[in-house]
């Protein structure tokens, strides 16, 4: 699954950084702290990847 905004990829990138260990769980903040209990590395990894050319900032909830 792609990210959708630049504050989305961000994000996956403080929790999977969370997830190898290299930084602590409880540095993490809001999304990021959700995201790491809720996906699995390789989910993290592919969502972090995403370019963030073209991205938006923030993307609001649909309802």
């Amino acid at each position: 699954m792609a990210a959708k905004s630049k504050a989305q990829q961000k994000a996956a990138g403080a929790a999977l950084s969370a997830k190898r260990g290299k930084t602590k769980k409880s540095a993490l903040k809001g999304a990021s702290k959700k995201m790491v209990e809720a996906m699995s590395e390789s989910e993290l990894r592919e969502m972090a990847s995403t370019k963030r050319k073209g991205k938006p900032d923030h993307v609001t909830k649909a309802t």
